[in-house]
């Protein structure tokens, strides 16, 4: 079923309709500057849609999963725990921490999942991600300027998934940060790409964050503290290494494979 999630009262009928027992949440607007530039647009997607959604899952006592992001916090320490302060510094990262307050301020039966980076093997809504942005060009032969001094922990779709899935069956509820295991600087994730692959690491040039013309800012070491996940569920984390490998098996099978949890 499509749904607009900017019309409120047409998302709230449909989740009435459907009366699901699980919601997960992980529409929005991601990218980064056109929150900057449409800050209307980003409070209504990413905020007054959470909102609306937190307050039917109340009504539905439905357990409600809301993918946020690292970009809540602002980046000047990295390894952010659950209970670290966030900050974010730029209007992406606050409507999606106003989303946050919204779920909190609703429900007491919920799970934010923090990530970052997320990658995978296909284009999410038609926009390559990183991994997949860096593999079409060094396939090509085509130097790119990496950044060598902003950290993340990237993170693997079908392994985010796959911690969703386990969440939800032991009704895991709270703030956790389901990213990858690694903090890496974005050159250091392409470098262990060109490994993985077999490409030539050589087309990799260093940049700096001071050499973007960003319109909006973003943290320099957004990396999240995955030990909580690590303790609670499950399925961990992978390593940088652990989900390049499993997202060359995905490309070259054509099956971005889900574990689905009993």
């Amino acid at each position: 079923m499509q749904i607009d999630i900017q019309n409120s009262v047409q998302l709230a009928k449909s989740l009435r309709e459907i009366k699901p027992e699980v919601i997960v949440h992980a529409a929005a607007l991601t990218d980064v500057d056109v929150c900057e530039k449409t800050m209307e647009l980003a409070l209504a997607v990413n905020y007054e849609a959470t909102r609306v959604i937190a307050q039917v899952a109340r009504e539905l006592e439905a357990f409600l999963v809301y993918i946020s992001t690292d970009y809540v916090f602002d980046g000047e320490k990295g390894m952010y725990s659950e209970t670290a302060e966030p900050n974010p510094v730029n209007f992406y990262g606050l409507t999606k921490l106003k989303g946050e307050q919204a779920v909190e301020e609703q429900l007491s039966d919920y799970l934010i999942a923090r990530s970052s980076v997320i990658y995978g093997s296909t284009p999410a809504s038609g926009k390559a991600n990183f991994a997949l942005w860096l593999l079409d060009n060094l396939q090509k032969n085509q130097p790119l300027r990496i950044l060598t001094d902003q950290y993340v922990s990237p993170t693997l779709n079908t392994n985010l998934a796959d911690m969703i899935l386990d969440a939800v069956h032991k009704r895991t509820k709270g703030i956790f940060h389901l990213a990858g295991a690694n903090r890496v600087s974005r050159y250091e994730f392409a470098e262990s790409l060109c490994t993985v692959w077999g490409l030539d690491g050589s087309l990799l040039q260093r940049a700096s964050m001071q050499d973007m013309k960003w319109l909006a800012r973003r943290p320099r070491d957004s990396s999240l503290d995955v030990s909580k996940a690590v303790d609670t569920l499950n399925v961990k984390p992978l390593t940088v290494g652990e989900s390049l490998k499993a997202l060359k098996g995905e490309k070259e099978s054509g099956d971005p494979h889900v574990i689905h949890i009993r």
